[in-house]
């Protein structure tokens, strides 16, 4: 059999816990080969725009990424090549002119609300997961980060969930909950489906002569 990656793709909405769900699963490879590729790297590049007209980017639709990059970095690193990751530069709203040097692994896990809602990165997945989380904690979880983290007021975070996270969210992100293999309850609370991906990543590696 040819050695070939595992792509593992984890979707969800802003707040769902997602995150938790991939840092929970690649924390039980450590010392495994496997890496995290974040959706959120790989927004477009904007340079060509004024400022003013980036500061009306919709982060939460499917346009403002650029999955081109990304699909042709995933097959990259599928080829077991490195890529220089994108970084993206919020206060200017464009890509910084630095990058970062991902290595190639046999576990790639890749992060992102709209990860599952590109045919072409489907496609590229072994194994794909969303993480279902109720509205009200989702939209508490990002009050929390954006205030704390972000330096945001309450009244703007509030604001852009209800006219942008919202609607976007379903439009765009819940309706990919249907290409999804395992449906994931409450994020990186829910241990038992965490342990389980554990298991079934375990298994393909095993299989793969990975481990």
């Amino acid at each position: 059999m040819e050695r070939k990656p595992v792509v593992i793709g984890v979707a969800g909405g802003s707040g769902s816990g997602k995150t938790s769900v991939t840092k929970s699963i690649y924390d039980q490879f450590k010392g495994h080969s496997i890496l995290m590729l974040e959706q959120d790297y790989y927004y477009k590049d904007q340079t060509h725009l004024p400022f003013e007209e980036r500061l009306k980017t919709n982060y939460d639709h499917p346009l403002a990424f650029d999955n081109d990059l990304l699909i042709e970095h995933i097959e990259e690193l599928l080829r077991y090549n490195p890529v220089n990751k994108p970084v993206y530069d919020y206060a200017v709203h464009t890509r910084s002119d630095e990058v970062i040097a991902v290595e190639p692994k046999d576990v790639i896990i890749l992060e992102g609300i709209l990860v599952l809602e590109d045919e072409r990165l489907r496609d590229l997945m072994d194994i794909k997961l969303f993480v279902d989380t109720d509205a009200d904690l989702r939209i508490i979880r990002r009050l929390f980060r954006d205030i704390k983290e972000r330096g945001r007021t309450m009244d703007s975070v509030i604001d852009q969930y209800l006219n942008v996270v919202r609607p976007m969210h379903n439009q765009f992100i819940e309706p990919t909950k249907r290409y999804a293999d395992i449906i994931i309850p409450e994020g990186g609370h829910n241990h038992v489906a965490i342990d389980l991906m554990v298991t079934k990543i375990q298994t393909i590696l095993e299989q793969k002569s990975f481990l």
